[in-house]
Formats: structure tokens, sequence, C-alpha cells
């Protein structure tokens, strides 16, 4: 359904650290690195772009605004919360299920140090692999 999403950062640095992390949790290779930022994914598939505003301006996030990522499996989702946490990340939802979205849906809510909410969720009835 997607191309590519774009989140902003102020401090690239920082951010790179936490988005190492949690990228790695999640199994998105690096699709490109540049001075300032940095893409993971695929050449063809979805993306996920991180880096200064183009226009120059300070990057802010959006309220009510999240990007949420699937994970293979729940182990993954903790993984994935565990290291935002670990590397500048700020909790917003720890990982459990929330059946209020279906039997098991499993996910957790992190911000990036930029205040980008983010999500890992899997969709999946097992626990593992």
């Amino acid at each position: 359904m997607f191309s590519h999403i774009t989140l902003g950062t102020n401090d690239w640095p920082k951010a790179r650290v936490f988005y190492r992390a949690v990228t790695a949790a999640l199994k998105l290779p690096v699709f490109m690195e540049r001075e300032e930022g940095a893409a993971w994914g695929e050449a063809i598939g979805p993306k996920l772009f991180v880096g200064p505003a183009f226009d120059g301006q300070a990057a802010t996030f959006g309220n009510g605004t999240h990007v949420a990522f699937i994970a293979d499996t729940r182990e993954t989702v903790d993984a994935f919360y565990a290291a935002a946490l670990a590397h500048g990340g700020t909790d917003e939802g720890a990982p459990g299920l929330r059946p209020h979205y279906h039997p098991n849906y499993y996910g957790a809510y992190v911000r990036d140090p930029d205040g980008n909410k983010l999500q890992a969720v899997c969709h999946s009835s097992k626990g593992g692999a």
C-alpha cells in the first residue's frame, strides 16, 4: 500500500543510534545511508527514510500520527520495544495483546528521540516464528 514513509529528525546522530537498533530488531535492511540520514527497506518495496526536513525547517511530529511496522513474531515486537527504550526512545504502550483490534493483535508503542510515535505489531496467533 505504501512506497515509503519519511520521518524528520533534528538530531541525526541520536536518531541514527535509535533507528539502527529498532530496525535491526525488526530485521529491516539498510537501503542507503547519507551523512544526514538513512533509509531502510528494499529498492523495490516499502521503505522508511529518516533525516532532516527537506525544507530546512525544524522537524516536528504529527499529533495523532504514528507508523506501525509489521513484526513476524511477538518476540520481534518485544525486541523492537526493548531496543527502542535502550536507545533513547520512550514508552507509549508496552508489548501486549490488544484484542479490541482483533484477537491476535500483539503490539508495542514507543516514541523516537524526536517524538515520532512508532509501533511494532504482530498479527499471528503464535508467540514465536
